[in-house]
């Protein structure tokens, strides 16, 4: 796949809530994922971990109102999307969320993310 088939197959499946199955089909086995220091979970090697980081995520969250993916942006070998998302934490936070996320493909794969919020 192209970098714009990757970007568009992975904002499609994000929309439609299938973060997992965007994973487990579109990311390389020794794909990197970078969260900014602020975050819980700052870095994680490996298609695995992040499947699990996603998990480990979703188990924070009583309740979700909404999620917004952009069109992906391509330049090259990376693409990048905005996105946003209105939950509620199981300890009774509410937050809005903005992120811009840069994704790297390789050999038809993405290989790395990175979350800026």
């Amino acid at each position: 796949m192209t970098t714009a088939e990757v970007a568009k197959n992975l904002v499609e499946l994000c929309r439609q809530g299938q973060n997992k199955e965007a994973i487990e089909t579109l990311y390389a086995e020794q794909a990197v994922s970078i969260e900014p220091d602020s975050a819980p979970i700052k870095r994680v090697e490996g298609k695995a971990g992040i499947l699990q980081k996603g998990t480990s995520l979703n188990e924070m969250i009583e309740q979700w109102h909404g999620v917004t993916v952009s069109d992906p942006v391509i330049a090259g070998n990376f693409f990048s999307v905005a996105m946003s998302m209105d939950v509620t934490y199981k300890d009774g936070n509410r937050i809005h969320a903005q992120e811009i996320c840069v994704y790297e493909v390789n050999e038809g794969k993405i290989v790395s993310e990175q979350f800026y919020f």
